[in-house]
């Protein structure tokens, strides 16, 4: 994959697709757009880190309602091993590990990151994984999708990247899986451009020493950036969204009472205790049906309910809602308006919460890959289970509505991969097995 050209760009435009494309070409020119970066370092004093390694929240910005911000820019690095895990791979990859904790502060303007093992990993090992884990293998969930064994990833590992500064992704990267040109579809031979140092730590170990970089996504998440990025398959071409938006569907959304603590989503037991897991879907928008066949009061009761509609709690791009959705009052009323014609997606997922909190923390952001509009669904909760009841609720066959059109934003959005991963807690973070001692 070539460089984009950046004549014509904005900058939040070109740095994305320099993101996208990856690479220490990316990296260059990355740099080149300010020379000046300067990324805060991270610590040698590793018990300072969280224990869990899905623990962010903490050390994210937030504004003024409490409302935790994701950071800009993601990468999602699907792995496989290449090789059976030894004890030398595991100290390989944590050496590595530590070298990123090292290099950036566990910070949005650092470098955060999460790895985790899918049950295709586990599945190598005579034992199984305790009852405390709950790790199914990644299936067909709903009717409407068409999902066949191919659109399953079951690659061995993920690593979740994530960051406000773009450079801190591409360095990352290139310190942990050198360049990436496989992958890009390019006939080129690969370029030895392996990192020696990232953010002035020196790298003595790599992801790559022990596994192989199979896929690469990636995408970005707030304000300003879904209106950089209309040039993909599903945008409208007078795409109207608004420039506060964070998402491409023009709402904000995860706010702090719709989102569970961390705690909340944390294994509290067994070997893997202090660790989550983590579902990651690939999802298609069709947002060209999405602005252009709804007005806002439309869009406003598919994404919110129709009391939203019409109590004018939400606003333009959501600016009316402070720390809640407010769905709490509508819940209740999800069969009644069903039966009335609409029903909301908030509305409809808010009926999977226990004790009024959510069951699973949402982390995903927008996508341009494959230059198609699209959303990865990243989630971690205590259990895949909560992840499925959360899905299910969302999905609403349950309830009596007549046509996908009114049911939430369902016709909007269709599934095209699956994966389910265990996020150990960090001291077992290095090719587990799956009865750590």
């Amino acid at each position: 994959m070539s460089l984009p050209d950046p004549e014509g760009l904005s900058r939040r435009e070109y740095v994305k697709s320099l993101v996208a494309v990856g690479g220490a070409g990316a990296l260059s020119a990355c740099l080149g757009e300010d020379d000046d970066i300067e990324i805060p370092s991270g610590t040698d004093e590793f018990d300072d880190l969280p224990a869990g390694q899905h623990e962010w929240d903490s050390f994210f910005e937030a504004d003024e309602h409490g409302n935790v911000r994701l950071p800009r820019h993601h990468v999602l690095a699907y792995l496989e091993l290449n090789g059976e895990p030894t004890d030398t791979g595991r100290e390989t990859v944590e050496s590595a590990l530590k070298t990123l904790e090292r290099a950036y502060e566990w910070s949005n303007d650092g470098l955060v990151f999460t790895i985790g093992y899918s049950p295709s990993y586990f599945d190598r090992y005579e034992e199984s994984l305790p009852e405390s884990v709950d790790l199914p293998a990644p299936t067909t969930l709903t009717p409407l999708e068409d999902l066949n064994d191919d659109d399953l990833d079951t690659y061995d590992a993920l690593v979740h990247f994530a960051s406000d500064e773009p450079v801190a992704l591409l360095e990352a990267e290139l310190a942990m899986f050198g360049e990436a040109d496989a992958l890009s579809g390019s006939d080129a031979e690969p370029q030895n451009t392996d990192s020696d140092t990232v953010n002035g730590v020196t790298v003595e170990d790599r992801l790559s020493d022990v596994f192989d970089l199979a896929d690469r996504r990636t995408g970005f998440f707030g304000a300003g950036l879904p209106t950089a990025n209309t040039d993909a398959t599903g945008i409208p071409d007078d795409y109207p969204i608004p420039e506060e938006a964070p998402m491409f569907m023009g709402f904000r959304g995860r706010f702090k009472k719709s989102q569970p603590s961390e705690e909340r989503v944390t294994i509290q037991d067994g070997p893997f205790a202090g660790g989550t897991t983590q579902h990651v879907s690939k999802i298609r928008q069709q947002l060209d049906q999405w602005w252009e066949q709804d007005s806002q009061a439309v869009r406003v009761a598919k994404m919110f309910s129709p009391t939203h509609e019409r109590e004018d709690r939400v606003g333009e791009y959501g600016e009316k809602l402070t720390d809640s959705p407010e769905v709490e009052d509508v819940v209740e009323q999800t069969e009644s308006d069903a039966s009335g014609g609409m029903v909301g997606h908030a509305q409809k997922t808010a009926r999977a919460r226990e004790d009024g909190s959510p069951i699973i923390l949402r982390r995903d952001f927008d996508t341009t890959d494959d230059d198609i509009a699209g959303l990865h669904f990243v989630s971690v909760q205590r259990e895949i289970e909560d992840f499925v009841k959360t899905r299910e609720a969302m999905t609403g066959t349950d309830l009596p509505i007549g046509s996908i059109l009114n049911n939430g934003i369902l016709q909007y959005i269709s599934v095209r991969r699956r994966g389910n991963f265990l996020i150990p807690p960090r001291e077992h973070r290095a090719l587990p097995s799956p009865r750590p001692e």
